[in-house]
């Protein structure tokens, strides 16, 4: 009896081999793109971004960022998307939805603003002032005030005093991209950006190698006589679709690393503010047509340049103007009509820009700028260490 026992052990240990060799196989041929869209056990999914681990030498209890150091393979500027309806967080690349998780959000009596937003500063082990040395791994600010990204409890339903609180992985990996002046956009419902194009949009100025008068070595420099005007010059740009710029590449000629500016127009104001690095750089006057009727919030971000240089790609995130949502405690299904590209299109149609502002604008236009068109004027929040920061409610 003891030998049967004991080949029916034998076949059944056998058996379980091969079963875990078949799922093996099966993991192995699923391709990472298949299985990158389903949430892990974290409530949380990397569309198929790649992360290199950095070889660590040392390990300690202490430092758990030892287990988590990331390389970033960022291919172009990022945007982090916050719906307040669905307590989810979205990272788009250009406008590639790359990473998604859940969130917690502001309770009824301290609510999450909503708005236009971006990281400020970051900090991998801070504790609130505000609320008894309250710990906030892996911090990242958006407002001077105390409004934060940061790892935390997640119930599963709003609970936090403003914060947006993350899954502890998913604030290691998204802490790791980040840096600061990373947008950060806060809505009641899910939005996105989605390609626009339009000629109102500003247009790169083009540049041409010339020699330094002092060094004789070649510079990258605006050629004015490039930009021909014609009789449908956009508002918003200095050049028509048939001028060409000289590609730096091509010339041997590397561009410089110039940090990407930021435009905000306000219908309330009716002006125009530009920063760059979070430095104030100029403000003019402008004209808006119709200017009693709301136009709304709507985040524009150049993408890429194109065409060597001589156009650049744009997105849009254009925010609901009202919700039917009576608070953020227990936010109900929400039946609102997106906002379309055509509301997009219609709004950069209203604006009228003094020429020399385009001008000037053009000229520092690089990819990761970015241009806010709303009805609400500037926050209290916006210093002068901060990007331009816009509060819808």
């Amino acid at each position: 009896m003891s030998a049967g026992i004991l080949r029916r052990t034998m076949r059944f240990s056998c058996s379980i081999i091969l079963a875990a060799l078949a799922v093996c196989l099966l993991s192995a041929e699923t391709p990472s793109h298949a299985r990158s869209v389903f949430w892990s056990q974290s409530n949380f999914w990397w569309g198929g971004y790649q992360f290199r681990h950095k070889r660590q030498h040392k390990h300690t209890k202490t430092d758990l960022t030892k287990k988590h150091q990331f390389q970033d393979a960022s291919e172009g500027p990022l945007q982090i998307i916050i719906s307040i309806a669905d307590q989810r967080i979205s990272l788009y690349e250009k406008e590639a939805l790359i990473a998604q998780s859940t969130v917690s959000t502001g309770v009824k009596g301290h609510p999450t603003p909503l708005g236009v937003f971006s990281v400020i500063s970051k900090k991998k082990w801070h504790r609130s002032n505000i609320y008894s040395d309250a710990p906030m791994p892996y911090m990242q600010r958006i407002t001077w005030s105390g409004i934060a990204l940061h790892a935390g409890k997640l119930p599963g339903y709003p609970a936090s005093h403003g914060c947006i609180r993350l899954t502890n992985d998913f604030a290691i990996r998204l802490w790791q991209l980040t840096k600061r002046g990373t947008r950060v956009i806060i809505a009641l419902e899910d939005v996105r950006p989605v390609e626009i194009a339009s000629r109102q949009l500003f247009v790169p100025k083009p540049r041409v190698a010339s020699a330094s008068p002092d060094s004789g070595t070649p510079t990258l420099s605006g050629n004015d006589s490039v930009a021909t005007a014609t009789t449908h010059t956009p508002r918003m740009s200095n050049t028509d679709d048939g001028a060409k710029a000289a590609d730096p590449a091509s010339t041997g000629v590397r561009a410089p690393k110039v940090a990407p500016i930021s435009v905000f127009v306000s219908r309330q104001l009716s002006k125009l503010f530009v920063r760059r690095s979070s430095t104030p750089l100029f403000d003019v006057p402008i004209k808006i047509r119709n200017p009693a009727e709301p136009m709304g919030t709507h985040v524009f971000s150049a993408i890429e340049f194109q065409n060597g240089g001589a156009a650049m790609r744009w997105t849009v995130v254009s925010m609901p103007e009202k919700s039917s949502a009576p608070n953020q405690g227990n936010p109900p299904s929400l039946h609102i009509e997106p906002p379309t590209l055509d509301k997009a299109n219609v709004v950069l149609e209203r604006i009228e820009i003094p020429q020399d502002a385009v001008d000037q604008i053009s000229e520092l236009l690089t990819p990761g700028s970015s241009l806010i068109i709303s009805d609400h004027g500037i926050s209290h929040e916006t210093g002068r260490d901060t990007d331009f920061i816009v509060l819808t409610r």
